[in-house]
């Protein structure tokens, strides 16, 4: 049976409409990617590559800048307080944009988007609403619905620019974000209580540990790599095509959708075998170099169509298998009750590369050429496939999460060493403060859950 239909009706729901508000915000940012930086030459000083590298990148840097702040506010002034915030911020940079004549209004307007970061808020929210057996399964949903919305962007972002224009999307961004209000108001409940949950929000006191940990530390530099190659790409690639293939930009769509559609293809096989069969290192190297050599192939053949076309096939592949493993990854090599910290150093650590992407694509597009873009890329991607060989290949884990109920440190501590020593057990702890032990389960053939749950019932 599929993971997601265990789930009771009621926490499905909730996990659908949290992915929803993600989906309705992400689809407004994503929409122009494929078409600004040609769409952006209607603006006043829209023919300064610089000026329009910082347009695309600037929501990256006030997200950076506000991500973990807006998380832990939520757990004092109130998640739905703090989401509702962040999407007022989203609609008044919309409009911003929408209004806007010249590239700097832009500029600003992407910069109040990106201040409406609610990310770690909405995932707060979740955790709120979800048991922690079922947590997992409504993060993956999340995740899945980011990676389909940037997919479905890249096909319905030109055709909405040649029926609405750029204004139109910004427009339509502030609708989406409108809309995403309701959906908190009417469709999201409110939760009973509002409580920290470790693996879905920062702990401050975590911080230094997760920013000493080096095996977190090169999956932080590979997501800031990844999205700032998609940044600067986003600057050059839009012309490239239309300068090799006549295509205006309205039909770009014609060149995505089957490049799409044909990384899928490739992408799922790769992360099955990955996860499935203990082979996520060598597959995530594999994609690594995959990217390079994307880059690499950018870099030499971006006055040809069809080199263009190949170079996004094997940019889109690679790039497919990194969001979706990066993650995996994260919450493989992360101490269990670190999780949330791990994950929020990695969103900002995301958000700060679509900020430098932006900058450093358009200044090296306005004074140098498209080629010393990608090659500024596949530098970022050299390092990265350097930081990947010295990688511990991750344990082969499944995470488990049970509630505990009131317990003290010194029964935490009493079933922390009881649950971990069993062999079966890659790791456990036991949070007093949360009510909740997180197991991560190394050999799921051995695994006896039954075994688990008496020893919290004896506790």
């Amino acid at each position: 049976m599929n993971p997601i239909e265990k789930m009771p009706p009621n926490e499905f729901k909730v996990s659908v409409s949290l992915a929803s508000i993600y989906g309705l915000r992400m689809l407004g940012m994503f929409l122009i990617l494929p078409i600004f930086a040609i769409y952006a030459t209607h603006y006043q000083g829209g023919d300064n590559r610089m000026l329009v590298g910082a347009a695309l990148g600037a929501y990256g840097l006030t997200q950076a800048l506000l991500q973990l702040p807006f998380g832990m506010a939520s757990d004092k002034f109130g998640r739905k307080n703090i989401i509702y915030i962040g999407l007022v911020m989203l609609i008044i940079g919309s409009i911003i944009a929408a209004l806007a004549t010249d590239i700097t209004m832009v500029i600003l307007g992407r910069a109040v988007q990106g201040a409406g970061a609610v990310s770690a808020a909405v995932t707060a929210l979740l955790a709120d609403l979800t048991r922690e057996e079922n947590r997992t399964k409504a993060m993956a949903m999340i995740g899945a619905t980011i990676g389909v919305t940037f997919a479905i962007s890249l096909v319905l972002g030109p055709a909405l620019a040649h029926w609405a224009g750029i204004a139109g999307i910004f427009w339509l961004t502030a609708i989406l974000a409108s809309l995403a209000m309701l959906v908190v108001k009417f469709v999201v409940p409110n939760p009973i209580a509002s409580s920290f949950h470790s693996d879905a929000s920062a702990v401050p006191a975590k911080l230094k540990d997760v920013l000493k940990n080096t095996q977190l530390l090169r999956l932080n530099y590979g997501i800031f790599a990844l999205h700032a190659a998609q940044m600067a790409m986003f600057i050059v690639v839009p012309f490239a095509i239309q300068k090799t293939s006549n295509l205006d930009v309205n039909h770009h769509w014609q060149v995505y959708l089957p490049i799409l559609l044909g990384s899928f293809v490739l992408m799922i096989p790769a992360i099955i075998v990955g996860e499935k069969r203990g082979l996520l290192k060598p597959v995530f190297i594999g994609a690594v170099a995959l990217m390079l050599v994307a880059q690499l192939c950018f870099a030499s053949l971006i006055t040809s169509f069809w080199g263009i076309i190949f170079s996004l096939f094997a940019y889109f592949v690679a790039f497919n298998i990194l969001e979706a493993s990066l993650p995996s990854l994260i919450s493989k090599l992360a101490p269990a009750a670190a999780k949330g910290t791990a994950m929020g150093v990695y969103n900002t650590s995301q958000s700060f590369g679509v900020a430098v992407g932006g900058l450093a694509g358009g200044y090296l597009a306005h004074h140098y050429s498209y080629s010393v873009v990608f090659m500024f890329c596949a530098a970022l991607m050299s390092i990265w496939l350097m930081l990947t060989f010295s990688m511990k290949t991750p344990p082969s884990v499944i995470t488990k999460m049970y509630h505990l109920g009131e317990l003290n440190e010194a029964q935490a501590a009493q079933l922390t060493k009881t649950i971990s020593a069993l062999p079966y057990v890659h790791e456990a702890i036991a949070i007093a403060a949360e009510g909740i032990l997180i197991v991560k389960i190394k050999n799921q053939l051995t695994w006896n859950e039954q075994e688990i749950l008496e020893i919290i019932g004896s506790k």
